[in-house]
């Protein structure tokens, strides 16, 4: 299930946003400022940004300027959402890094279509990820460790392929608990560290890119 984050100081923008996404099956998190974005990215990187452009704290050109400079946020999908209708704000857009662009008032069908139609190219275009000397097919459901094929059940597969898509980011065990396992149960993070063990013995010489960070949970690198 995709994440999507939205960035709209508009409270019922945003309110409509989020109900639609979340009715079409998408998990969603809202933000009214770019600073409260980009601290929840340090902890989990979304699949596509929903970007309003005039913010109380940021303008979003230079948000996704920041985004595409960095290597772990340069290729999220970022729809640019804003009440600037002109040409020239929609080729500074989509200069700007943006995939693509609505224009306020939008209906909730154009906006449910643009977000499928990006993510489905991006995903098209992600089928195969890679850290290291890892590779995992996400289509084909494999995995390689070197030029090795590794066995894993799907409980090991989620969380590696969830390491591997929010690669050199520190996960804790309660994110891994609530993507992979949709639990928010703390006492239950212990099937965390145990499917990790799990995954470094069958990954060999390659389970060494999956580090522990001390009383917080995970990075893969």
């Amino acid at each position: 299930m995709a994440l999507i984050y939205i960035i709209e100081d508009d409270q019922s923008i945003r309110e409509i946003e989020s109900i639609a996404l979340k009715n079409s099956n998408y998990n969603v998190a809202a933000f009214d400022r770019a600073d409260k974005f980009f601290r929840s990215m340090e902890e989990l990187l979304p699949d596509l940004v929903l970007l309003d452009i005039m913010l109380p704290d940021q303008d979003g050109y230079e948000i996704i300027r920041k985004l595409r400079k960095n290597p772990l946020t340069s290729k999220i999908p970022v729809i640019m959402v804003t009440a600037r209708t002109t040409e020239i704000d929609l080729i500074r857009g989509l200069d700007s890094g943006a995939d693509d662009y609505i224009r306020k008032p939008f209906s909730i069908m154009e906006l449910l279509s643009r977000v499928r139609a990006l993510l489905r190219r991006t995903t098209e275009n992600t089928r195969l990820i890679c850290v290291g000397d890892i590779r995992l097919d996400q289509e084909r459901h494999t995995v390689h460790a070197g030029e090795t094929q590794v066995d894993l059940t799907f409980k090991e597969f989620e969380p590696l392929r969830f390491l591997m898509i929010n690669s050199k980011v520190v996960l804790s065990r309660e994110t891994i608990m609530q993507a992979v396992w949709e639990s928010t149960y703390s006492g239950e993070t212990r099937t965390v560290d145990m499917h990790i063990k799990s995954l470094r013995r069958k990954l060999g010489a390659c389970g060494n890119q999956i580090g522990t960070v001390r009383n917080v949970g995970y990075v893969i690198s």
